[in-house]
């Protein structure tokens, strides 16, 4: 009893110290893994019978409620809406994490390089990543669109020119903070060519970051990609889109009141949204150890 009494504070202690973003983080983790389940499992799950051909329409009534045939109703064109909605998962997701990698691999490394190189070459490209950084994102991510055109690749693209400075910014920020410690300044003193000391010594220290920010811009492109399917600039208009679906929708609103075609993509987009963006807080409640102690002190 006694030593069961001694551990029961410590264990409430420690969940205590978590941090209550941190405790969200579960939640958020469970809410996008089921995305992604859905991303995966669904041509699976057509090819079984258990969901329509998302792209099949002509035997179906149009704006038929839900019902045991139709769970989410059907549209205006007469698409099954739970199909469509399970796929947009697809290429949301597709898309998403194609753009913010795209975002990475190029903002982090011009980062690096222009915060331990200095001189003309970090004026410049600061320069240049502070002018896109001050445009909105959907009016560039848009302006990138009318360019490139339709596709999942074009709209990676198209969402991914609006996080390059935001990778740059916080990597470049960081290297010209941690390039002056002790630590890089010894490699320097030994030898150590450049590439080395970036590849060995400044990565991992200025990277830290960078997941929350992942997580965070995954988050806002899901919404940007629905404006820009809103718009008809995004996915071929065959796709399932949570934007597209969004956009089809407003006739049934406006005239019959037809709200299923409109709630149940629009609830499916803010859950994502929800669950990457509870992910990101928390990431920034573990990596920032501020937060953490303003955390630990409260509780």
């Amino acid at each position: 009893m006694t030593s069961a009494k001694l551990r029961r504070p410590r264990f409430l202690k420690t969940l205590g110290q978590s941090g209550l973003s941190t405790q969200f983080m579960a939640l958020g983790i469970v809410m996008t893994a089921l995305y992604i389940l859905a991303a995966v499992l669904s041509p699976g799950l057509q090819s079984m019978g258990i969901l329509q051909n998302p792209t099949e329409f002509l035997s179906n009534p149009i704006h038929d409620p839900p019902s045991a045939a139709h769970w989410f109703g059907t549209d205006v064109q007469g698409y099954d809406v739970f199909s469509r909605t399970m796929f947009g998962s697809q290429a949301a997701l597709q898309v998403v994490v194609v753009a913010t990698l795209f975002s990475l691999v190029i903002g982090v490394p011009l980062g690096l390089f222009s915060g331990y190189l200095g001189g003309k070459l970090d004026r410049i490209l600061l320069f240049l990543m502070d002018t896109i950084y001050t445009l909105p994102g959907l009016l560039l991510s848009v302006t990138v669109a009318f360019v490139v055109g339709r596709g999942v690749l074009n709209a990676a693209i198209a969402l991914s020119v609006a996080y390059v400075p935001q990778y740059y910014r916080v990597v470049r920020n960081h290297t010209v903070s941690v390039k002056t410690e002790l630590f890089v300044e010894a490699a320097q003193a030994t030898g150590a060519s450049p590439w080395r000391v970036l590849t060995r010594y400044l990565l991992l220290n200025v990277i830290q970051s960078v997941p929350v920010l992942f997580t965070l811009n995954a988050a806002d492109a899901i919404l940007t990609l629905a404006g820009l399917g809103f718009l008809g600039l995004g996915l071929p208009e065959e796709v399932p889109e949570w934007g597209h679906e969004l956009r089809q929708a407003l006739s049934g609103l406006s005239t019959g009141g037809i709200w299923w075609t409109a709630l149940f993509p629009g609830l499916a987009m803010t859950l994502l949204v929800v669950g990457l963006s509870l992910i990101g807080e928390g990431l920034n409640e573990l990596i920032n150890p501020l937060l953490r102690r303003d955390s630990w002190n409260k509780n």
